[in-house]
């Protein structure tokens, strides 16, 4: 990276290398790079993580802002301060003892992410990768997405002044694609998956040199994904809980989480022998590859032929870091777990009314997943289980559960009726 003055050596990024995930072939950091040269695997952000152990310890982050940029010495970028910023903070992490009481659950936690800028966890991939693709100088940004990304993106875009395109299938919640286009991209629609609009994306970046941010085909979307991991061990006292539960499109937040722990170590900041969480990846049922390749023991997925589900998120056919997803898996005593749209259904509508928490149908996927598991005996009754809603209901109107509103005139008693609290 640059090299800079002593005066300036806090503001230094601690990027040593990009390495690729499948077959370890590095690449320059201060150049722009997408996929690895070599296998076109995805390229994964090193760090000189003994310098950062030497330089920064953990009480660094003592009187810092309560943002993910606080982790910065963990953070790609040459000039913190400089980071493309709406805000993102440290989202909550809480008990849910109703809901954790139907599910058997009695040490069940939420971090909701929904309460981030664009109410999705994909503002902390946008903001890392909005912010190093301005530091490299990117004018134009494109990505195919299934949603929730393509209006972070968009938003953090326009805090920095880039042009952002989006393809994403017609089939996305419209107010979704009314968001994107409220912060300015260009928004496209294809009629098909994410995969049939990676395929336009692909070919325009080729003809019009634009940078592509599509989901492991650049390198600092996942650093900031990975900061959910960094704020985990954060607000649990550093220490880390029995299970994640994480619903799994792409996989980055999942893949993102276990690096983040793994850098923890390496820095000191997690006790080397603390224990590893199991990582639980939660699909529907309508487009589950990972959670295919999980039960046949294969080392990659196969592309989902027709994905189908209420959640767009979980609407990947095929993730182009399957591999990694299921090598953390499995590394981690974890599992793979699919959901019907019935049950996610029916779970928002218990989350909603049991506990106040409007989850996306993603976040109910995982929450079911934590009961199957739990009937099934996987996960025990004591075990201190973190279930990640990645977004606000509010992004899926047409999803939202509940008894429709009643009309009554205005001199009219408000009927006395037994509530619905939702069921499990």
């Amino acid at each position: 990276m640059t090299v800079r003055s002593p005066r300036e050596a806090d503001a230094r990024s601690f990027v040593t290398r990009l390495e690729c995930g499948r077959c370890g072939t590095t690449a320059d950091p201060t150049k722009e790079a997408h996929l690895c040269a070599a296998c076109a695997g995805p390229l994964l952000v090193r760090y000189d993580l003994e310098r950062v152990a030497s330089t920064a310890r953990r009480d660094v982050l003592d009187g810092r802002p309560q943002t993910l940029w606080r982790y910065r010495e963990l953070l790609p970028l040459d000039e913190p301060a400089r980071a493309v910023s709406l805000g993102e903070g440290v989202t909550p992490l809480y008990q849910l003892p109703t809901l954790g009481r139907k599910l058997g659950l009695r040490r069940l936690l939420i971090k909701d992410e929904g309460l981030l800028p664009t109410g999705t966890f994909k503002a902390r991939g946008a903001a890392a990768g909005v912010s190093r693709a301005r530091e490299l100088g990117v004018t134009t940004i494109a990505l195919p997405t299934a949603g929730n990304a393509g209006s972070a993106w968009a938003a953090y875009g326009a805090r920095a002044g880039i042009d952002v395109v989006v393809v994403m299938p017609a089939s996305t919640p419209e107010v979704i694609q009314r968001e994107c286009a409220s912060y300015g991209a260009r928004v496209y629609l294809v009629d098909g998956s994410i995969a049939d609009a990676g395929a336009i994306v692909k070919r325009a970046v080729a003809e019009h040199g634009w940078y592509d941010a599509s989901t492991l085909k650049e390198p600092y979307r996942i650093e900031g994904k990975k900061t959910m991991g960094f704020e985990l061990a954060e607000q649990l006292g550093w220490r880390l809980p029995d299970v994640i539960v994480y619903p799994t499109g792409g996989g980055v937040g999942l893949i993102g989480m276990w690096k983040a722990f793994d850098e923890l170590r390496a820095v000191g900041w997690l006790p080397a022998g603390a224990k590893r969480p199991r990582f639980v990846a939660a699909q529907a049922a309508g487009c589950a590859p990972i959670v295919k390749a999980f039960r046949e023991g294969k080392d990659e997925g196969e592309a989902w032929p027709d994905p189908k589900t209420v959640a767009a998120g979980l609407r990947v056919p095929k993730a182009l870091g399957d591999f990694l997803v299921l090598r953390i898996l499995r590394g981690s005593g974890g599992a793979a777990v699919e959901v019907s749209d019935e049950r996610i259904l029916e779970m928002m509508k218990a989350i909603g009314a049991g506990e106040g928490v409007l989850a996306c149908p993603e976040g109910a996927a995982a929450f079911d997943a934590a009961y199957q598991l739990r009937q099934a005996g996987a996960i025990r009754e004591d075990d201190e289980v973190v279930v990640f809603n990645t977004g606000t209901g509010m992004k899926y109107v047409e999803q939202l559960q509940g008894d429709p509103p009643r009309r009554i005139r205005a001199d009219e008693l408000v009927p006395c009726v037994e509530g619905s609290r939702g069921t499990v």
